[in-house]
């Protein structure tokens, strides 16, 4: 077996679409950053190279780059999922927690839980993901960011 631990966190900003786990959620702002900034997938790939050892995102796919500039990062996900069977591992349990303020966004998991798995080509039912707010604490509680942290385990076929 393998574990892997991944986090991200991106600044809000005014005229981005928010995207996490690959939808577009209503919001007057979105997440900066290279990329789309889809805070739990960045979480999610790290996780993933870090249960594979394979370091994490910016030195996997690079920061600052023209070629990230508004890539789907959920298509960034699905380019690490042939490293997961190359090295003989199947998905066992995913776990993510996005922390937030605002918006509220339970009513996305299902799609948000569908998309992670579709990518990771794995059953939806091992894709746990939930949701909490910092309780109106520093900058994630005054919706200046929004943060995930995700713990993969990656067991041998």
């Amino acid at each position: 077996m393998r574990i892997g631990l991944g986090f991200d966190v991106h600044n809000t900003k005014s005229g981005k679409p928010l995207v996490i786990g690959g939808v577009i959620v209503p919001c007057e702002f979105g997440l900066d950053g290279d990329s789309d900034a889809d805070v739990l997938c960045h979480s999610v790939i790290d996780a993933v190279l870090g249960a594979l050892n394979l370091g994490d995102i910016g030195s996997y796919f690079g920061v600052g780059t023209p070629d990230m500039m508004g890539v789907e990062s959920l298509s960034l996900l699905a380019r690490l999922t042939p490293l997961i069977g190359e090295n003989r591992m199947t998905v066992s349990n995913l776990d993510c927690t996005i922390i937030a303020q605002y918006p509220k966004l339970s009513d996305k998991r299902e799609q948000m839980r569908a998309n992670i798995a579709r990518v990771l080509q794995t059953p939806q039912n091992r894709i746990s993901l939930k949701f909490t707010t910092p309780k109106g604490l520093g900058p994630l509680g005054n919706k200046e960011g929004i943060a995930c942290l995700s713990a993969i385990l990656l067991e041998e076929k």
